[in-house]
């Protein structure tokens, strides 16, 4: 974290406390609300599926690619998800070109975890031939611009990409070579994750946390929830605790904030529901 960030956090902090305390934000939001959500799919020509999804001024932009390889060892009948996010250095000052960093390295796992422990995706349907050859689902995150809650913002922009994503259908051969036709078919989605993010402030919790409250906060904790409302997937941030009647509220108002994100964003993607 860059010093200008920390000194602008050390200054607005007591003025987030403050309004916290009176159910306000900085940016005018109630203390569940989300910034402005604007998505926009099949925006990479090349990419299988793919979509942009801006939360406020955080930007992310996902590519869905699929390729053949081999299952791994202890799932040799099941197809293999691997999750990749890249920082653009443009999007953040202290985003820096090189090997992934600890916060990407973070953010593709807490969206992997969601999309694999609500088996979003039927990784059996994947299979080619048993030991053999799979297909492998490339979920490629890359942030554009940074100002808050990267996890909400990214799992939407998956989910998304993977709703949208077409490949070609196909055939195995006898000798277990593949013949691809003309035909494009979906991936095998089954269901439907969505990631809510929630911050503790002093003793506020506060939905999607734009940047600066991310810097004046004492913990966060991101909740994966599937189309039925089962927690599939947690991650808690930061130093601080939460106490349980804390949880249990964080886990309330996430059930609320999953199901209204799903109806209005992801409902139109969503075949036969």
């Amino acid at each position: 974290m860059s010093e200008t960030f920390k000194i602008m956090a050390n200054i607005k902090k007591k003025q987030i406390y403050d309004l916290l305390s009176q159910g306000r934000r900085l940016d005018g939001r109630g203390l569940t609300d989300y910034r402005e959500i604007k998505i926009e799919t099949g925006i990479i020509d090349k990419a299988l599926g793919s979509a942009l999804v801006s939360l406020g001024k955080t930007k992310v932009v996902v590519g869905i690619k699929v390729e053949t390889g081999k299952p791994f060892p202890d799932k040799p009948d099941e197809g293999v998800l691997i999750t990749n996010a890249e920082f653009v250095p443009l999007a953040s000052p202290d985003f820096e070109p090189g090997p992934p960093s600890m916060e990407s390295i973070e953010l593709a796992r807490v969206v992997d975890r969601g999309i694999r422990e609500s088996k979003a995706i039927d990784t059996e349907k994947l299979c080619i031939v048993p030991e053999t050859s799979v297909f492998l689902v490339f979920v490629d995150i890359y942030v554009l611009d940074y100002d808050g809650n990267l996890f909400d913002t990214s799992a939407l922009a998956s989910m998304l990409a993977l709703l949208t994503a077409k490949m070609q259908d196909y055939i195995v051969k006898e000798n277990g070579n593949l013949e691809f036709k003309d035909e494009l078919i979906n991936l095998p989605i089954m269901d439907y994750p969505i990631e809510v993010t929630i911050a503790k402030i002093g003793d506020k919790l506060v939905v999607d946390p734009s940047l600066e409250e991310e810097l004046s906060l004492d913990a966060q904790i991101t909740i994966a929830l599937t189309k039925n409302d089962e927690i599939c997937a947690i991650q808690k941030s930061n130093l601080g605790t939460f106490n349980y009647e804390e949880v249990a509220d964080a886990v309330k108002i996430a059930k609320k904030k999953a199901r209204e994100l799903r109806e209005k964003f992801l409902k139109g993607y969503i075949a036969n529901e």
